[in-house]
């Protein structure tokens, strides 16, 4: 399509105007819509594009959606500021304003070969679902695939339905814990990283991706550690402040790191020592 990431060129500056396809409603402040694209368009897991909503702003959103539909591309948003609030109110018809792919990706070929751990907390499961559709469609460059996920409660799990196709594979494992559940709730209750026991992968063969509150990013990155999964091989997405998406502006910097350039995934060595400093 006619939106180039290249920071080089104008291009990287201006909105392709798309129709929105299809809108589900995920949670009450959540939806997921589907936007048709003029130009077939490839991205990688993990990456993220700028989305306009006319008259009001854009915001950096990742694309959650399959990345070998190279005709629909998919986000799911949760209606926290003026710019996500007008794209939860978006219909089918309406047209949004798009700019990307950005950002480095999930290291989904650096993990080919070994056990896959994906660990997100409430909806740092959307910039996830890529990597495990990937993964799916190419299961057999991959040994065990586990995905571990945690939300506050059972009305605030993203995809649910995807959820229950996922844990009825023999290929995959799927945990799911809460950290409240009430009587209708059968399943493990706790924060995410309690799932590690239960979770079968072999550490020192292991690559794992982290995406959701940076709290719990840390105490994750901290126990896959004392799983034995090397920090190096440790990834997190880092979603920031970004406002440009090519590095320009500088509002995302977070230590040395412009994070829609260098970012939004990242090895956990390169910023463990920030996720540390208050304010930063």
């Amino acid at each position: 399509m006619a939106i180039a990431a290249d920071a080089g060129t104008v291009g990287a500056m201006v909105p392709t105007l798309v129709e929105v396809v299809d809108v589900r409603q995920d949670l009450p402040d959540t939806v997921s819509f589907d936007l048709q694209m003029p130009e077939p368009f490839e991205f990688e897991p993990g990456q993220f594009t700028m989305l306009y909503a006319p008259g009001i702003g854009e915001a950096p959103i990742s694309i959650s959606g399959d990345p070998a539909n190279h005709d629909v591309i998919t986000h799911t948003v949760r209606a926290v500021g003026k710019v996500s609030q007008a794209l939860c109110r978006l219909r089918p018809g309406d047209r949004v304003g798009v700019r990307g792919p950005y950002g480095v990706p999930w290291p989904v070929r650096v993990a080919e070969g070994g056990d896959v751990v994906l660990m997100a907390g409430g909806i740092g499961l959307a910039p996830l679902r890529p990597v495990l559709y990937h993964l799916l469609h190419h299961r057999g460059r991959y040994e065990s695939v586990v995905l571990l996920y945690g939300a506050r409660s059972p009305i605030d799990l993203l995809y649910n339905q995807e959820l229950r196709a996922w844990r009825s594979r023999y290929d995959c494992e799927v945990e799911v814990t809460v950290d409240h559940g009430g009587a209708d709730w059968h399943g493990p209750v706790g924060v995410v990283t309690k799932l590690l026991g239960r979770a079968p992968f072999d550490g020192p063969a292991t690559t794992a991706m982290v995406c959701g509150p940076e709290i719990m990013m840390r105490f994750s990155a901290r126990d896959l550690i004392k799983q034995e999964v090397a920090s190096d091989r440790v990834y997190m997405s880092m979603e920031r402040n970004m406002q440009c998406g090519v590095g320009w502006c500088g509002h995302c910097q977070f230590g040395p790191k412009i994070l829609c350039r260098d970012g939004p995934v990242l090895p956990y060595p390169a910023i463990e020592e920030l996720l540390t400093v208050n304010e930063i």
